[in-house]
């Protein structure tokens, strides 16, 4: 493990791998470094595959007030410790992150993109106007059990019989001690999952080679997204993986990003 310090002075904590182009993986809700591992092992043999830990996760700090900005700073500190500039690959609000940065100025020079999970169109509900606050108030209240249940039902749209069995699971303590960062996610992605479409020009200074993927066996609400985002980014691909829903397997992912960064 390796550290640097964003701008307002919060550790982040990292790691790489392999040699060559950089790649860094920037992952989403309730993931921290160890989420990417077999990917970036996969990376490794072809790029210095490197993953963080998001701000409040893992080892890296937690400065408050949280704001979408220091998170961008968090990215463009991990990229001026890797050798100040590089390529990025972002799952699910991840890959907002990642667009934030590109649209802020970040030293990014290709973006991969799996499934930013906006809402574009009524093909799905949008979500509550106060989604990130039921978030702050269940974690402030010490239910952090409910804020997780909460982001996979009205978030993630899971049935609801499903989550409830998931206390039981053993990866629950695990999702419970993430369960702050979730409303970082939801103020990631601001208001873009109310339904609406992007705004003309929104993502215009975003002029970086990016890849816009989404899995053949998701659902219709996300799949639009994507072909949404490709289209709204000046400089996009638009590819459909065979098989994958919004998990997407490392063996599935890595040969796109191989054949995408290298070329």
């Amino acid at each position: 493990m390796e550290t640097t310090r964003s701008a307002d002075g919060t550790q982040i904590a990292f790691e790489r791998e392999g040699e060559g182009p950089v790649a860094i993986i920037v992952g989403g809700a309730l993931n921290d470094r160890n989420s990417s591992l077999e990917l970036a092992r996969r990376l490794a043999e072809r790029f210095t595959a490197v993953r963080y830990d998001r701000r409040g996760r893992g080892d890296s700090g937690d400065t408050p007030p949280y704001a979408v900005e220091r998170e961008v700073e968090d990215l463009d500190a991990v990229i001026a410790a890797v050798g100040g500039s590089a390529s990025a690959i972002g799952h699910s609000s991840g890959a907002a992150l990642i667009l934030e940065s590109a649209k802020r100025g970040s030293s990014l020079s290709k973006l991969a993109l799996y499934e930013p999970p906006y809402i574009v169109d009524d093909t799905r509900p949008a979500l509550p106007a106060d989604y990130v606050a039921h978030l702050d108030e269940l974690v402030a209240s010490g239910d952090r059990g409910g804020a997780v249940m909460y982001f996979m039902i009205t978030g993630v749209g899971l049935p609801e019989s499903m989550v409830r069995g998931m206390p039981t699971m053993p990866m629950w303590p695990a999702l419970e001690a993430l369960a702050h960062t979730i409303s970082y996610d939801g103020r990631v992605m601001g208001d873009r999952m109310s339904g609406g479409g992007f705004a003309e020009g929104e993502w215009s200074a975003v002029t970086q080679p990016a890849l816009v993927m989404d899995g053949g066996d998701s659902p219709d609400w996300a799949r639009n997204a994507c072909r949404a985002l490709a289209d709204a980014l000046p400089n996009a691909e638009y590819r459909t993986l065979d098989g994958p829903t919004h998990e997407v397997a490392p063996e599935v992912l890595a040969p796109e990003l191989d054949r995408f960064f290298s070329g």
